[in-house]
């Protein structure tokens, strides 16, 4: 099965900016018209499913690298700019229920690799990795040492993440299942106005941040970086700026503009018995982990929007940014998926030879 890599380092070609400028124009046409029809997260969701369909109809749009890291800034200094020292307070006390979701997600990505596994047909390897609800480049880095297949996990991610955004944001907004659970004072950023030099300094700290990460080779670092750096200044009563809309909007564009051009014809031809299977255990894990979310919700007294979001088998990012569109527990959502990130991938690969030392005896 050959993966299409689409994040490339531009080399100054003049194929490569025909692709990014294509690829572009047709987000913001994807955009657009899910502004007309009023879907939830438009400019995350147009773009990627515009990107997406001209991919497999095998339209040549590549998104460079850093188009995806700067998405992936806006989204992170958006969402630390939430921790305010009251929500962080807030949030303390949920501090048992976030390891009782990963430790749920860690069980869930284990069956629903085993499902993989028996409908599949492929090695248990690669099963257990492409249904790990990790990143997909960390997922596929993990797999590659213990032997798993690279490209069907990568593009087991990239299906998940598709499917994810796809359902998870429609089906919160048609249940209606939005509005703020513990006050409108908690969850508003604290910084309420744009300031030009307070912002050139948060995105010269968030930017710093997020370089300083990616050298100690922390995962999703264009993420957590500048989201940490923010919520500390946050945290510690410094509001310098919060972010002008268009940059969140230009981020989640560049993020659903990445996603979309990871798919090629190749993706839809090659395997199709493992993708569709792919697909099936993921229906089957959101499900799953909606279920865990309403009877969280339930025990705990959470919003049961915002617990769905916060324990299904998404990115942060999307997550998260369903949460804000939807007006849910932002800080809520991010500290259940950054704390299971960062679990999951410190503890896969010694979970996986666990399993698989358990299996032999």
């Amino acid at each position: 099965m050959k993966w299409s890599g689409s994040l490339v380092w531009f080399d100054g070609g003049g194929t490569e900016v025909r692709a990014w400028l294509a690829a572009l124009l047709v987000s913001l046409a994807g955009a657009a018209l899910c502004l007309w029809l009023d879907t939830p997260l438009p400019w995350m969701i147009g773009p990627l499913f515009a990107t997406a369909a001209l991919r497999l109809a095998g339209r040549d749009l590549r998104t460079p690298v850093r188009a995806r890291e700067a998405g992936q800034w806006a989204i992170g200094t958006a969402l630390g700019l939430y921790f305010t020292a009251p929500v962080l307070l807030a949030l303390s006390r949920y501090a048992p229920l976030i390891a009782l979701a990963v430790a749920f997600a860690l069980a869930l990505g284990w069956g629903s690799g085993y499902l993989l596994h028996k409908l599949a047909r492929t090695d248990r390897t690669t099963a257990f990795f492409a249904m790990a609800a990790g990143g997909a480049s960390e997922m596929a880095v993990q797999g590659e040492r213990h032997g798993a297949s690279v490209e069907r996990v990568a593009a087991a991610h990239s299906l998940r993440v598709m499917l994810v955004v796809a359902v998870i944001p429609f089906t919160v907004r048609w249940w209606g299942s939005h509005g703020l659970a513990l006050g409108d004072d908690v969850y508003l950023p604290g910084a309420a106005e744009v300031h030009m030099w307070g912002l050139l300094l948060l995105v010269a700290l968030t930017s710093a941040a997020a370089l300083l990460c990616k050298r100690t080779g922390m995962p999703n670092a264009w993420v957590i970086g500048p989201l940490l750096a923010a919520m500390a200044l946050t945290a510690g009563g410094i509001h310098l700026s919060r972010l002008p809309e268009w940059m969140i909007r230009g981020g989640q564009l560049f993020i659903g503009a990445s996603l979309g051009c990871r798919f090629s014809p190749a993706f839809l031809r090659a395997a199709p018995r493992f993708l569709a299977s792919v697909a099936a255990c993921n229906a089957l894990a959101m499900a799953l982990a909606a279920g865990f979310g309403l009877l969280l919700a339930r025990g705990a007294g959470i919003h049961p929007g915002t617990a769905i979001l916060a324990t299904s088998p998404g990115g942060i990012a999307e997550m998260a940014l369903t949460a804000k569109t939807l007006r849910l527990g932002v800080p809520i959502v991010t500290a259940f998926h950054v704390a299971r990130m960062v679990v999951l991938v410190l503890t896969i690969g010694p979970l996986f030879r666990l399993i698989r030392g358990l299996a032999r005896r």
